[in-house]
Order: C-alpha cells, then sequence, then structure tokens
C-alpha cells in the first residue's frame, strides 16, 4: 500500500471520529498511524531514552511555520522534544491537528539498540 493509500485512510479515520462527536465516541480511540519518530539526534530524545517507557503519553505540536516542513509535527515528553513525526507520514495527523481534532499519541516501541523510538497517535 502506497504512502497516498495511507494517508487517505488515515484521513478518513479523522473525519469519521470528528463526525461521531465526543459524546458517542467516549471510550473509543482510533488509531491513525504508527511511525518511528524522526531527527531524534537533533533533539533530547538521548538525554531522556532511560526515563522513557512503552505507554508514556506524548504531546503533539503543529508547527505550520516550520521551514523545512509545512505539515511539521513535533512529539514531545514532559516537554522535552524527542522529535519529529516523519515527513512522509504526518499530512494527516497535521491536517487534523489544524482543524481541532483532539489527537493523543504515546510510545509504542522502543528500540535501545538502534535508538529508534517508534510512536502511535490516536483520536482522544
Amino acid at each position: 500500500m502506497d504512502s497516498r493509500c495511507i494517508r487517505g485512510i488515515a484521513l478518513a479515520l479523522l473525519a469519521c471520529a470528528d463526525a461521531l462527536g465526543q459524546d458517542s465516541a467516549a471510550g473509543v480511540r482510533l488509531l491513525v498511524q504508527s511511525s518511528p519518530l524522526a531527527g531524534l539526534r537533533y533533539h533530547d530524545a538521548a538525554q531522556v531514552s532511560r526515563e522513557l517507557r512503552v505507554g508514556d503519553a506524548l504531546e503533539l505540536r503543529r508547527e505550520p511555520d516550520n521551514p523545512h516542513d509545512a505539515n511539521a509535527v513535533s512529539v514531545s515528553w514532559r516537554g522535552r522534544k524527542l522529535g519529529y513525526l516523519p515527513r512522509r507520514d504526518n499530512a494527516a495527523v497535521a491536517w487534523g491537528l489544524d482543524r481541532g481534532q483532539r489527537l493523543g499519541a504515546r510510545i509504542s516501541r522502543l528500540a535501545t539498540r538502534g535508538r529508534r523510538i517508534e510512536v502511535e497517535v490516536h483520536t482522544e
């Protein structure tokens, strides 16, 4: 499945979650995407890597003025920026955040050998 198809599915899921509204979707979370973080070496990931745990909540923040990527979504843990959602995978999440969709994220996998952090983005 190519990235445009996956992005389209994620956009459809966000639109469905938005249409359901908060009352009828109570307790239901839709997985929007799962991906490794990008740019780890440029931010605080190395300094906090020993404290990170699978399941930890993460904060998503849009950076529409980012000079490298108009769809940039940074990912932080307890106020420390870890990196970004990959450019090839961030359009649906950026679109949802720009429209006020409540999205959450969590650490889904930690690979210490490759210093890789994988995250899941979900509706709230």
